[in-house]
């Protein structure tokens, strides 16, 4: 396949010699379609996308009323954007208005991210198109990352998980769409292996997943965490909780005139799957298309061999133990609950869980140490 082809921030074409070198003293690791990636700073990227963290970290101007759509790549990013998208500009653009930006544009297109987009060639990108408040924007970047470039900003992020084993199957078909290549077992075996290892893109997904939930309990107001689970099975609650979260919750008039399922329904996959915009066109040479698939909670089991879905379970609960976290195997996504007397969004959202060491109250600094 010709490099030109691929997405670019899977190529290594845009890196300045400072990051050469810097990418020449990381461990480094080539994934299942031959493509390198390098560890920085606990996280594995490829070359182009470790240059657009860079460049996000040095340049990248926080505002107070920022919002930032943070996820684990195949976790329901696409899904999350549309939600937000349709949250945020409910006011001037009703779901079912022919002018609605959604219908004109794929999620990914109206919400770029960081790193793979608006920060991929340069440090201070022409922002012009960001001047609508307030600003709106993505990253699969876990939140250390960001946290020294984010220092005291009140900006919000919303984060979404997903069971791990339907994110390794979404990802694996999703990376053989891009490759253009057939999804054999043989692949879907070596990206098992790499996510155990934790050598995968974003990787690994523990860590990732630890430093926004310990950043959710560290700072509520500021970092919300959601399950894509829990959005499935009672996305009136969530999205909700999303709109409150943000600072634009629905009126008692709104939820009783059907707007909460106006906008559900808009931004179903099977809807947004229906669009003409995502049948046509490509965004950062990935076609709309193949930014929808089943989205369905469990479809994992028709891929994985229970030797598989045993081992993922296995080290989930051995990475989020040792983090003084527990896992629900039950669901195969991580419920989390931190040795602190703080209020989990999984679980009980309302109710402080018992601890055998209270942590004290302090005032909270923003984008600490998360991980």
């Amino acid at each position: 396949m010709d490099p030109k082809e691929l997405p670019p921030n899977v190529r290594d074409d845009k890196i300045s010699e400072e990051t050469k070198k810097l990418i020449s003293s990381l461990p480094s690791h080539t994934d299942s379609q031959g493509q390198k990636l390098c560890k920085y700073q606990g996280c594995w990227y490829y070359y182009n996308t470790l240059q657009g963290v860079l460049n996000f970290q040095s340049g990248f101007q926080p505002q107070d009323t920022d919002i930032i759509l943070a996820s684990y790549p195949k976790s329901g990013t696409t899904w999350l954007k549309a939600l937000t998208v349709a949250l945020l500009g409910r006011s001037k653009n009703h779901s079912s208005s022919n002018d609605h930006p959604l219908l004109y544009d794929n999620p990914h297109g109206i919400v770029p991210f960081l790193e793979i987009d608006v920060y991929h060639e340069s440090s201070s990108p022409n922002l012009d198109n960001f001047s609508a408040t307030p600003r709106l924007f993505s990253t699969h970047m876990p939140l250390h990352a960001m946290q020294e470039t984010l220092k005291q900003s009140p900006c919000k992020i919303v984060y979404v998980c997903r069971n791990l084993k339907d994110t390794l199957v979404s990802t694996w078909l999703f990376a053989c769409a891009i490759f253009k290549i057939e999804p054999t077992r043989s692949i879907l075996d070596s990206m098992f292996k790499s996510l155990c290892n934790g050598t995968i893109f974003y990787g690994p997904f523990w860590d990732h997943l630890l430093s926004y939930w310990r950043g959710s309990f560290k700072d509520p107001k500021h970092v919300l965490f959601m399950r894509y689970e829990e959005m499935k099975a009672e996305p009136h609650e969530q999205i909700k909780r999303h709109a409150d979260f943000l600072g634009c919750p629905f009126t008692k008039q709104e939820e009783e005139s059907g707007v909460v399922d106006k906008i559900l329904d808009l931004c179903s996959l099977r809807n947004l799957s229906s669009l003409e915009v995502n049948k046509t066109g490509k965004v950062n040479n990935v076609d709309h298309k193949n930014f929808f698939r089943k989205g369905e909670v469990g479809d994992s089991k028709n891929y994985l061999t229970t030797e598989m879905e045993n081992k993922i379970d296995m080290i989930i609960q051995e990475k989020l133990q040792s983090s003084e976290t527990k896992n629900n195997l039950k669901s195969g996504s991580p419920e989390l609950e931190p040795n602190h007397k703080e209020i989990n969004p999984l679980i009980e959202r309302n109710k402080p869980i018992p601890s055998q060491v209270p942590m004290k109250k302090t005032t909270p600094v923003l984008y600490e140490s998360c991980c």
